[in-house]
């Protein structure tokens, strides 16, 4: 499961210096002035104070993550063993407490696990939803691999094929609004081969003259599938609005400059 060892109770046991590279929030001006405040016996006492954050800050994290899919632990009891083992008085033997953190790591995956599906299953249904409803709309063409599309500016020109590179503005969107990319924000178009970006961009753009813009709405099967990329996640239906400024031969490009 991907990234389960990361919210890992068993991982935050070995391996809990690793929270000092958590992403944490800023500090605020009162509690910076706070920190500067207090003072230490020696570097040994701040450096052992430090562990003690940095530990409990992993575990803080591992915490608020498990807790997103209803594994929840109560903290004055992890504190409670923290004291304990600490001071030589442990309660668990220490292969108690491995075999006791390695089930209940398998019940967090097992969660975690369940807890996507159901993510994945949600997405799936309101990707559906919203196809659905989408070509319904006036001006909506639906393509025999099932893209979607509309013009919203029409022209008259060549059209691209699958060979070509091609100069475009663009916005990406999730079907929630979500902008997750844009050359538009950017302020330059981004010019690239038309069969090497994903199936619904070089099937639609290939629709295109010189000049238009259109909407496509791309089903996931036709943009990142299952596994999605970067922002997108996986099984997204996609938004974009295209237009079309250039058409560049491939064979124009890669052939020697003459005079």
């Amino acid at each position: 499961m991907k990234n389960v060892f990361k919210v890992s109770l068993l991982a935050a046991a070995v391996a809990f210096t690793v929270g000092c590279n958590a992403k944490d929030e800023p500090a605020t001006t009162a509690q910076t002035q706070e920190a500067a405040a207090v003072t230490f016996k020696s570097d040994n006492d701040k450096a052992a104070y430090a562990i003690g954050a940095s530990f409990s800050r992993y575990v803080e994290t591992t915490l608020d993550k498990q807790a997103e899919f209803g594994m929840e632990l109560d903290k004055e009891v992890i504190l409670e063993g923290i004291s304990d083992t600490l001071r030589g008085k442990s309660k668990l033997t220490d292969e108690d407490t491995i075999q006791t953190l390695k089930a209940y790591d398998a019940r967090v995956q097992e969660a975690a696990q369940k807890a996507q599906q159901e993510a994945a299953e949600k997405a799936a249904a309101d990707a559906k939803a919203f196809l659905d409803k989408n070509a319904k709309a006036e001006g909506v063409t639906v393509t025999e691999s099932g893209l979607q599309y509309s013009v919203i500016t029409k022209a008259e020109g060549p059209k691209p094929s699958a060979d070509d590179l091609v100069t475009v503005h663009y916005v990406g969107t999730l079907i929630d609004g979500t902008e997750f990319d844009s050359s538009i924000s950017r302020g330059e178009p981004v010019q690239f081969p038309l069969n090497g970006v994903i199936p619904g961009w070089t099937e639609g753009v290939q629709l295109m003259s010189v000049g238009e813009k259109y909407k496509f709405v791309i089903p996931a099967d036709l943009a990142y599938g299952e596994k999605g990329a970067g922002p997108i996640p996986p099984g997204a239906t996609l938004i974009f609005e295209v237009e079309l400024l250039a058409i560049d031969s491939q064979d124009a490009k890669d052939a020697p400059a003459t005079k």
